[in-house]
């Protein structure tokens, strides 16, 4: 290639300022979406170091620093009690539904017996049934044996199974070939060794995924805890609690506020920034099969 030639190749391509304002055309729908999302949490980081003569008067930009926020939220509502209620709650139900959705998953995709595909349809139905239809006969079974204003009524059922974690286990499953799981059973290992040893490694992408899902769905539920904990004075998580945090003197404190759910917001994407690669590649390899 010639000098001339190459010169007149580079006078065509975009200079890098005109190159940038391709980029943002090209992806303006996404960057316009994703200022939606970053713009109310940018303003909820910037008031939580504000004074509390700055908070709330329009301005955007804290003049002094307040780093010292951070700290009266200790003061003004027990933050450690809730936050160690919310990972007793997170951890606990996020290890109940991986443990008793696995199985069943299981038994639905690569077991053949009467009435399975009867089973999956009520696991599909219940997906579709709000919390609130059941909350009541719910809420009146716990308050006969005692469990209102206990983490036990948030605990315990996760236990039995979550349709959604199910359905999602159950179509990755079926996304494995059978070949496998025939190939183990020629070699005499039964229906439970087949899933510790053979199903369970190979889908632990997909299980990283439902635990995700579990752990961010009891960290950021509100419904459930101001139902069963609400009137609880050792047993709130931290969501109910920063709601209640307006009503105990601080209403027009909105430093604190910002503060305080931006540490309960913390934990959250510590831990999805850690787990994402493994969470994208589950729901990447979770099909629609079946």
């Amino acid at each position: 290639m010639s000098t001339l030639e190459l010169t007149e190749r580079q006078s065509r391509q975009p200079r890098p300022g005109r190159r940038l304002l391709y980029l943002l055309a090209e992806h303006a729908p996404a960057v316009a979406i994703a200022l939606c999302f970053l713009l109310p949490l940018t303003i909820g980081v910037l008031t939580a170091f504000m004074t509390q003569q700055q908070a709330g008067t329009g301005s955007l930009w804290p003049s002094p620093w307040e780093f010292g926020n951070f700290r009266k939220v200790f003061s003004a509502m027990p933050f450690g009690r809730d936050l160690l209620n919310t990972m007793v709650y997170a951890g606990l139900s996020t290890v109940g539904v991986v443990v008793s959705s696995v199985p069943v998953a299981y038994a639905l995709a690569r077991l053949r017996w009467r009435g399975r595909e009867g089973v999956f349809l009520v696991v599909l139905a219940a997906m579709m049934i709000p919390a609130q239809v059941t909350s009541l006969p719910l809420y009146v079974m716990y308050a006969h044996i005692g469990w209102v204003g206990t983490l036990k009524p948030l605990i315990v059922p996760s236990f039995f199974g979550d349709a959604f974690s199910i359905f999602l286990l159950r179509q990755f499953f079926l996304t494995i070939p059978d070949e496998f799981t025939e190939a183990a059973r020629v070699d005499g290992a039964g229906e439970l060794r087949i899933l510790w040893r053979v199903l369970i490694p190979m889908a632990k992408p997909a299980i990283a995924a439902v635990g995700l899902f579990a752990f961010l769905y009891a960290w950021n539920d509100f419904y459930n805890p101001l139902l069963y904990t609400g009137n609880s004075d050792t047993g709130q998580t931290l969501a109910v609690a920063l709601s209640q945090l307006a009503k105990n003197g601080h209403q027009n404190a909105y430093e604190l506020q910002m503060a305080a759910s931006l540490m309960f917001l913390l934990p959250v994407l510590v831990l999805f920034f850690l787990a994402q690669k493994v969470f994208v590649e589950g729901i990447a390899l979770t099909g629609v099969k079946g």
